[in-house]
């Protein structure tokens, strides 16, 4: 096997999990099979593949970029929970 019952406990410590015995053994199989199939797949020849950032061709449609009146302050903050003077009220999140 590719990884050992330690490497499995350490992962699972590194996680924050708590394994049985059983699910131990369990995953090391499953872990031993993934490693196995990367190992197989590093030792496919791509020599001649042109390296890709995704499979398809994708090309993004963009607009034009207008420039136009905005909504007035008022009328944006009218259904605002809270606001103040011309800006969103809102909780603080980093003290």
């Amino acid at each position: 096997m590719k990884i050992s019952r330690d490497q499995v406990v350490y992962v699972a410590h590194l996680a924050r999990l708590s394994l049985p015995e059983e699910q131990i053994e369990m995953y090391q199989g499953q872990l031993d099979k993934i490693l196995e199939y990367i190992d197989r797949l590093n030792r496919v020849d791509t020599s001649n593949i042109e390296p890709t950032s995704h499979v398809m061709a994708i090309t993004n449609v963009f607009r034009e970029d207008k420039v136009k009146d905005s909504l007035p302050a008022e009328e944006v903050l009218s259904n605002a929970p809270q606001k103040e003077s011309s800006s969103f009220c809102v909780p603080k999140v980093i003290e």
